[in-house]
């Protein structure tokens, strides 16, 4: 039996069951129109990476010490490393 309230499960099984065939994929046109980003992200690029948890912990922890955000952390660290290859300081971005 499946759970209830699960629209896709339905659709799958009925499918599988010769019912109605499963909807085809929206095309572009019908395809919902992508968010804007909020206003403080305007102009920006998502970096990431994948760490332990302890990294996220100590970022946190620092952040809260020092009344300061993560992203606020990470672009300064981000900003040393440019110095010291070698490279331009970039600046908060708006950090």
């Amino acid at each position: 039996m499946m759970a209830k309230g699960n629209a896709l499960q339905a659709v799958l099984d009925r499918a599988k069951a010769g019912g109605d065939p499963a909807p085809s994929p929206a095309t572009p046109a019908e395809a919902p129109a992508a968010k804007a980003a909020p206003g403080g992200r305007q102009g920006t690029k998502l970096i990431g990476g994948h760490f332990p948890p302890e990294i996220s912990t100590q970022l946190r922890i620092l952040a809260a010490e020092g009344g300061t955000t993560v992203q606020s952390l990470l672009a300064e660290a981000l900003d040393d490393l440019f110095v010291k290859k070698g490279r331009n300081r970039v600046g908060r971005g708006g950090v």
